[in-house]
């Protein structure tokens, strides 16, 4: 059957009302035009009571980028490739697994109007609240139900019920033990690595979004048991988090056995699809190789694509694809997660794209998005999944083929430290030896007040900088040349 003819020859099957539902969903599957992946099962991860969340009028996220994700997915037929579950909200000591109880009794307790209220400010600077991180109406639900989705996928993973799971609204790892951070309220994360780690001795944790994945790595940075490789966009003094050093790879105390599984790959401005593809596959297949993990989990922050509104990549669509398609080739199970990405249309597209090379189907699946696809309008002119985004907004590549080389070369050399796969015992989720946790805590404060200190200095003295200026200050020098007329932009 021709690509093309896919979607069209799809007809609905004919409506019965005395067919249970298992009944109704058998019978569909007859028809519906993606078959099941052969050899292996996807479960998909969501709730669509986090779509409608919104973080303010002139705020880069948009949670209803993962509507147009939805919609994608069901109008090429994809859902009837997968196991469908509705994910339900992460309970309170659930999210106490990582997060301080102030912090998460304080997010369950506040509400926007307090954002102006001088009896919260002490608490707002504490947490980090600001334009970065808005208060918003049903803060808490968001955070324990994109939450709840992570640990769902992560137990049905642990259960053999799923050898890829999907959710798309989960992914957001900048959020810290006690502090919200680059639009980051809970860190679904670590909550799900800490799942997988009740039954697997070591998870990897790889990151593909433009930003680096500083919370996940510092809630590790005290055990060997998780890897956390990220590719990102790294400028100490002009990008967020200023963080994720080619020669940062967690402290390196000598009791610390989580030293040295914190790796880091630094890129510049615009780099394009080959070299973001071989340098991936290079560095993840020597880690994968060496580290052999039980379980990754994969974060697709899809800002990182060309013409995002925050990012400064120039990536398309089917190379942010490619990085997901090598990963599934490990045949290791497999967390699947959102993440940034500030284009709706965009990455909805990259997400859609990613879920049919998780179900097998990016053979099948017509590039040209379906005329049934609600809100197609967003996806205009060209109305197709892969764009050129790299063309629409030329950015100079600063990568050259020597400093990528030399990248590679020194992730290698930094493998050597891990010296194969550690043997660990099991009975500890994560280890924390000697207090090493508390002292990885108070070495991050100490680095957030020098920050500070230095923001103040170089802004000409006065009051230190708040949650709220530093925060202003990162959109500021983050914004993107993407256009203007997103939903709710």
């Amino acid at each position: 059957m021709a690509r093309s003819s896919v979607v069209q020859e799809y007809a609905p099957p004919p409506q019965s009302t005395t067919l249970t539902v298992d009944g109704k969903v058998s019978r569909e599957r007859q028809y519906t035009p993606i078959p099941r992946p052969k050899g292996y099962r996807v479960s998909w991860h969501a709730n669509p009571a986090v779509e409608p969340h919104h973080f303010g009028q002139s705020h880069p996220m948009k949670p209803f980028r993962l509507t147009l994700t939805k919609q994608l997915v069901m109008a090429y037929g994809m859902h009837h490739a997968m196991d469908l579950y509705m994910t339900r909200a992460a309970t309170y000591e659930e999210m106490a697994d990582f997060h301080n109880t102030d912090y998460l009794d304080f997010l369950k307790a506040i509400i926007p109007s307090d954002m102006q209220s001088s009896d919260q400010s002490d608490n707002l600077a504490r947490f980090n609240f600001g334009d970065d991180c808005p208060v918003f109406d049903g803060l808490y639900n968001y955070a324990s139900l994109y939450s709840g989705g992570t640990i769902d996928a992560a137990r049905k993973l642990c259960n053999n019920q799923s050898d890829i799971a999907i959710n798309w609204s989960g992914g957001l790892h900048h959020a810290k033990k006690a502090e919200a951070s680059g639009f980051c309220y809970v860190n679904d994360i670590v909550l799900g690595i800490l799942q997988l780690l009740r039954h697997h001795p070591r998870v990897m944790y790889i990151d593909i979004d433009v930003h680096h994945g500083d919370g996940v790595e510092q809630a590790f940075w005290s055990t060997d048991r998780v890897l956390t490789v990220s590719f990102h966009k790294y400028d100490k003094d002009n990008f967020f988090p200023g963080t994720g050093a080619l020669d940062s790879n967690g402290p390196a105390h000598p009791l610390n056995p989580g030293a040295h599984h914190a790796l880091n790959v630094p890129l510049n401005d615009g780099i394009e699809d080959d070299d973001y593809i071989a340098l991936f596959k290079e560095i993840i297949g020597s880690c994968v190789s060496t580290y052999q993990p039980g379980a990754i989990v994969l974060q697709c922050g899809a800002d990182s694509l060309g013409c995002d509104r925050l990012g400064c990549f120039s990536l398309n669509v089917q190379a942010h694809g490619a990085c997901v398609a090598y990963v599934k080739t490990f045949g290791i199970p497999l967390l699947v997660v959102g993440g940034g990405g500030y284009t709706p249309r965009n990455v909805s597209r990259a997400w859609a794209h990613e879920t049919s090379i998780l179900v097998d189907a990016a053979d099948i699946i017509d590039p040209n998005i379906p005329e049934a696809v609600t809100f197609r309008n967003h996806f205009g002119p060209d109305y197709s999944l892969f764009p050129p985004l790299s063309d629409m907004r030329r950015i100079e590549n600063k990568n050259s083929r020597a400093y990528l080389a030399s990248l590679v070369r020194t992730i290698k050399e930094k493998l050597r430290y891990i010296q194969g796969a550690p043997s660990v015992q099991m009975s500890f989720i994560p280890p924390d030896i000697l207090g090493i946790r508390e002292d990885m805590e108070e070495e991050i404060k100490e680095e957030q007040r020098m920050l500070e200190d230095e923001l103040e200095d170089r802004e000409g003295g006065g009051t230190r900088t708040t949650a709220s200026t530093s925060g202003r200050r990162r959109r500021d020098l983050e914004r993107g040349a993407g256009t203007r007329g997103e939903l709710y932009s």
